[in-house]
C-alpha cells in the first residue's frame, strides 16, 4: 500500500511522541483522519465539538507532558475557528503543531469553496495564521514536506504555534522515497554571560538582605520545580509564583509567600519591599504578576532567567533548560550554611478583603476553599479567566503534584473546557484526575465540549460556577460604569439539572449550600469517568482582584 503524505504525518506525530492529535473533521481534512485509522503508530484522533476547543486540547496537552499538542482543523470556518486558540498558544508560548487542511491546489484562486489561498481576492490563510505563529507555511508539493515539517517543529519547539497549510490533492500524494520522519534532538539556548550577572548580583544581594524569587510558568514547562526548590533552598529565598505558575512551588512550604499581582496575597508584597533583590524565573511578569509591586519592584535590583527578559528592567539571561540552569545555580551558590530541610508548616496567607456580599448563592472564598480541602494530591486543576479565576487563583492552594493552568495570555472565554480534556487524555496512563473549574458564561461558550469527555469517559470533573452572568463585566459596570444598566445578566439557567437530562449517565448536580458542597464535590470526585457540578454564586460578589479593590477603596475615600 502506497504512503500518502497523510500517512507520513502521523508517522511524524507519534515520532514526535504526541498520541493524540485534536480536531474537527471536514472535507479537507478527512485524508488525514483516514490516515489516523490506519496508523500503527497508535494515535488517537479525537473529535471535539469545536475547533477553538481543539486547538486548547493540544494546548492543554502540551501544558502538562512539555512535548507539542497536536490540532487539526479542514478548511474555511474550521480554520478560522482555530485563530482564537492559537492566540492562546502563541502568547503563552505553548508548542503547538497545527494542521490545517485547504482546498485542492487547482482550486485556488478559481472560485474554491473555502478558499484561503490569497489569490484572485480569497483570504490569505499564511498571512492570517502567521500572526499567531512562530511559523506558518503552505505546503505545495509531497516534495515539501519534510523541510516544512522540520521547520515548523523547530519552530514550535522553541515557543509558540507552527501551521502547515495542506491542499487536499497534497495531503493524498504519494509521499514517494521521502524518509520516515526523525526529529532532530531538542536544543536549548543558554546566555552563560548573563547568568554569570545572575549569579553575581545574587552573591552580592545574599551577604546584604533578603532575596525573593517570583516563579513562572515555564518553571513548570520545563519540569524544574525540584532545581526551583533547591535554588530557593540555598539561597533562602522566600518565594511567590506568577498567577498562572502557581504548580511551581509547595503551596505549603514556609517559604511561599503567595501570588503575584492584581490576584495576589500580601506577604509577597511585603516580602519584595523588605528585601535586597528579587530574582524572577520563567516570566516575563506581565501586568496581572507585577500590578501592586511595580513601586517596590523599582526601588530594587531585579534579575531575570527565563526564555524572555521581563517587561521591567532586570539583569536578563537567557535560558531555554531551567531544569539545567537552575540545578547548576543552586550548585554554585549552595555554601553549606542554609539550615536543615524545612518542615511543612507553611501559615496560612492572608487574603485579600472583599466588601461584604448579600446576594444569593455561594461565596467565591467558601467555594474555593471547600473544593481546596477536598481536592486529593495530585489533581490537575484548570480554571478560567474572569471572576472565577481571581477566586481559584488568589484562594486555592495548589494540590501537591499537580498540575495547575489558566490562561492568561489572551485569557479566552471557555479555554479550560478544552485544555483540561487535552490534559486528561495525556495523563491516560495514572491515576490522576483533572478538574476544570469555570463560570456559567465560559459554559456557554465552550462547555460542550463535557460531551468529548464523556464519549471518551475521560476523568474529568467540571466544576461551573453559575451565577448567571457574565459577573467580571457585571462588576465592571458596576465599578466603572455607575451601575446604572447591564448587558450582563441572565435569565436563571438550571445547569446541574439541564446537564443531567441532556446526558443521563453522566453525574450531575446543582449545590447551593456550603454544607452540600463537599459531600456532593467527593462523590464528583470519585467517580471513575467524567462529572459535573454547578455551584450558584452571586454576580454581585466582587473577587479578589487587586483592580477592583483599589476602585471600591477610592470610592469609599471620596
Amino acid at each position: 500500500m502506497r504512503t500518502r503524505v497523510v500517512d507520513h504525518l502521523v508517522q511524524a506525530v507519534s515520532a514526535l511522541g504526541a498520541r493524540h492529535i485534536f480536531g474537527v473533521d471536514g472535507a479537507n481534512i478527512e485524508d488525514l483522519y483516514d490516515a489516523i485509522f490506519d496508523a500503527p503508530e497508535h494515535v488517537t484522533g479525537v473529535v471535539a465539538k469545536h475547533e477553538f476547543s481543539a486547538a486548547t486540547m493540544a494546548d492543554g496537552y502540551a501544558r502538562t507532558t512539555g512535548r507539542l499538542g497536536v490540532v487539526a482543523a479542514t478548511s474555511g470556518g474550521g480554520a478560522m475557528n482555530l485563530v482564537a486558540g492559537l492566540a492562546e498558544s502563541f502568547a503563552s508560548r505553548v508548542p503547538v503543531l497545527a494542521l490545517v487542511g485547504q482546498p485542492p491546489t487547482s482550486l485556488e484562486g478559481n472560485g474554491a469553496f473555502q478558499d484561503t489561498s490569497g489569490r484572485a481576492g480569497a483570504i490569505d490563510a499564511v498571512r492570517l495564521f502567521s500572526t499567531v505563529s512562530t511559523y506558518c507555511a503552505r505546503v505545495e508539493s509531497a516534495a515539501d514536506l519534510p523541510d516544512q515539517l522540520d521547520r515548523a517543529v523547530r519552530a514550535a519547539r522553541h515557543g509558540g504555534p507552527a501551521v502547515l497549510l495542506l491542499p487536499k490533492d497534497v495531503q493524498q500524494a504519494d509521499s514517494g522515497t521521502v524518509a520516515p520522519f526523525r526529529p532532530g534532538p531538542r536544543t536549548h539556548r543558554s546566555d552563560q554571560a548573563g547568568i554569570a550577572r545572575v549569579r553575581a548580583a545574587l552573591t552580592t544581594a545574599r551577604h546584604t538582605g533578603k532575596i525573593v524569587i517570583i516563579a513562572g510558568d515555564q518553571v513548570a514547562r520545563d519540569d524544574a520545580r525540584a532545581e526551583l526548590a533547591r535554588l530557593a533552598t540555598a539561597l533562602e529565598a522566600a518565594v511567590g509564583v506568577a498567577p498562572d505558575a502557581k504548580d511551581t512551588y509547595d503551596n505549603t512550604d514556609p517559604a511561599f509567600c503567595g501570588v503575584a499581582g492584581t490576584m495576589g496575597h500580601p506577604e509577597l508584597s511585603a516580602a519584595i519591599r523588605s528585601a535586597a533583590m528579587c530574582l524572577l524565573v520563567g516570566t516575563r511578569l506581565p501586568v496581572t504578576a507585577r500590578a501592586g509591586t511595580e513601586t517596590a519592584l523599582t526601588d530594587r535590583t531585579v534579575a531575570s532567567i527565563g526564555v524572555a527578559p521581563p517587561y521591567l528592567p532586570a539583569i536578563h539571561a537567557t535560558s531555554t533548560d531551567l531544569a539545567r540552569t537552575l540545578a547548576e545555580l543552586a550548585d554554585e551558590l549552595d555554601d553549606g550554611s542554609t539550615g536543615p530541610e524545612r518542615v511543612h508548616a507553611a501559615p496560612p496567607l492572608t487574603s485579600l478583603r472583599v466588601p461584604a456580599s448579600s446576594g444569593p448563592g455561594l461565596r467565591y472564598r467558601d467555594v474555593v476553599e471547600t473544593i481546596d480541602a477536598v481536592l486529593p494530591e495530585g489533581t490537575d486543576v484548570f480554571a478560567d479567566a474572569g471572576n472565577t479565576g481571581a477566586a481559584v487563583v488568589h484562594h486555592l492552594r495548589v494540590p501537591r503534584n499537580g498540575r495547575f493552568v489558566v490562561a492568561l495570555g489572551m485569557g479566552g472565554m471557555g479555554y479550560a473546557f478544552g485544555a483540561g480534556i487535552g490534559s486528561a487524555f495525556a495523563r491516560a496512563d495514572v491515576a490522576r484526575r483533572t478538574v476544570v473549574i469555570a463560570g456559567d458564561g465560559s459554559f456557554y461558550m465552550h462547555g460542550m465540549e463535557l460531551h468529548t469527555a464523556i464519549e471518551h469517559a475521560l476523568p474529568v470533573t467540571f466544576v461551573v460556577l453559575n451565577n448567571n452572568a457574565h459577573a467580571m463585566c457585571v462588576t465592571r459596570e458596576q465599578l466603572y460604569y455607575r451601575d446604572r444598566y447591564s448587558f450582563n445578566r441572565f435569565r436563571p439557567a438550571h445547569l446541574g439539572a439541564g446537564v443531567a437530562a441532556m446526558f443521563p449517565d453522566l453525574p450531575a448536580f446543582s449545590v447551593h449550600t456550603v454544607g452540600d458542597l463537599a459531600a456532593t464535590l467527593r462523590r464528583c470526585l470519585e467517580t471513575a469517568g467524567p462529572s459535573f457540578l454547578s455551584i450558584e454564586c452571586d454576580p454581585d460578589e466582587i473577587p479578589p482582584f487587586l483592580p477592583f479593590l483599589t476602585t471600591v477603596e477610592q470610592s469609599r475615600n471620596q
